[in-house]
Formats: structure tokens, C-alpha cells, sequence
């Protein structure tokens, strides 16, 4: 193997620093979300202060609302950042129910297969261990039937969302498999915060405050 091909990779392990790009990313996107102060907006608090700009625009430009809505959405989820549930309900405030999970179920389910990727080639290592104890809890039910149990686990959250984003591909799970049970397991969820979100208006107009933990 001449010098060229030996470029970017350690003598030892044939390693790629290519590989770390993901991680950089990640990375960046981290601080930038907090350094950025962005965590603020992902609060019902911000979405009640910026609901009638926010409809405005929603009625405008129905088209680029909901796309916008996704590449955030995908980001939360892709960057496993906080606000889940603020953007689910979100979308059924702003798109209403029907729509509302429409878009949530097709970006949740990019911005997790992206992680899944991520998890199973550059990243593996520092998401594997970020998956902590719950890759053991969860290495069973994968091995016996990994879409029977990939599909429970998104219909019955007994885990975070994150972690079962990222365990599946620790274990060998296929990427049809995986992508198949999150968009079909995670809809009936959806539909449920989306209806919420439907309905949050009237709240507003109450005067009520409004948290993921209500009802």
C-alpha cells in the first residue's frame, strides 16, 4: 500500500479520520443549540409569545412552513436535543392533527434513521456508549424478533426515544427493519400530541399555561 492510500489512516487500526466528520457535526450542533440560547424556543412559553406570527406564516406559505417544521424537527431528533414533545404538539397547534402527525411521523422517522446511520458507522463508539446500560436491558428482545420488538418499543415508549434510535444498530439491525417499525410505530404517539396541539389554542385564549406533562 503506497503513501496515498495510508493518508488519513492511523498505521495500527486502518483508521479514517473521515470518520470523525460525523462527529464534528454533532458536535457543533450541540454547542451551537445551547450556545445559541435556541433551547428557548422549544418551550410552550415561546410557542404561546409567537403563536400569531407563527399562524401567519403557517397560512402564507403552508408549503414552506411544513418544511421548515420538518428540517427543525429532524434536527431535534437527528442531534437528540431536547423538545421532543414541545414539537409534536407544536405541529398539531400549527398544522392541525391530520397534517400535524403527517409531518411529525415522516421527520422523526428521517431524523432518527440519520442517528441510526450515524450509530452504526462513524459514531458507533461514542453513541454505543451513550446507550449505557440500556443496550444490555434491550439486547434480548432484539435478537429473538427485531421488528416485533423495534415496533413495541415505539408504540410503548419504555425507553427514551434516543436510546432506541441508537441501540438497534449496536445490535445488527437492518435499516429497512428499522425505518419500517419507527414510522409505523411511532404514529398512533403522534397522533395523540398532535391532537393536543389541535386544541392548545383554546388554552392560549384562556389564559391557561400549557406542559407536556398536562392531562
Amino acid at each position: 500500500m503506497d503513501v496515498q492510500e495510508n493518508a488519513g489512516k492511523t498505521e495500527a487500526g486502518g483508521f479514517s479520520w473521515k470518520r470523525l466528520i460525523p462527529l464534528f457535526v454533532l458536535a457543533a450542533g450541540l454547542i451551537a443549540f445551547f450556545a445559541l440560547g435556541l433551547d428557548q424556543y422549544l418551550t410552550f412559553e415561546a410557542l404561546k409569545e409567537n403563536r400569531a406570527w407563527l399562524l401567519e406564516q403557517v397560512e402564507q406559505s403552508a408549503l414552506l412552513a411544513a418544511l421548515v417544521y420538518m428540517g427543525i424537527y429532524i434536527a431535534v431528533v437527528a442531534f437528540s436535543l431536547p423538545g421532543g414533545a414541545v414539537m409534536t404538539i407544536t405541529g398539531g397547534f400549527l398544522f392541525g392533527q391530520w397534517l400535524g402527525t403527517g409531518y411529525v411521523v415522516v421527520a422523526a422517522t428521517i431524523g432518527a434513521t440519520i442517528l441510526f446511520i450515524a450509530a452504526k458507522t462513524a459514531l458507533g463508539d461514542l453513541l454505543r456508549a451513550k446507550a449505557g446500560p440500556f443496550l444490555q436491558k434491550m439486547e434480548a428482545g432484539f435478537r429473538e424478533d427485531a421488528l416485533s420488538y423495534l415496533l413495541v418499543l415505539r408504540l410503548i415508549p419504555l425507553f427514551p426515544f434516543f436510546i432506541v434510535n441508537l441501540v438497534p444498530a449496536f445490535l445488527g439491525v437492518s435499516l429497512r427493519v428499522f425505518v419500517i417499525a419507527t414510522f409505523a410505530g411511532i404514529i398512533p404517539g403522534s397522533f395523540v400530541y398532535a391532537t393536543v396541539g389541535a386544541g392548545l389554542g383554546s388554552i392560549f385564549d384562556a389564559g391557561g399555561e400549557f406542559s407536556a406533562t398536562q392531562g
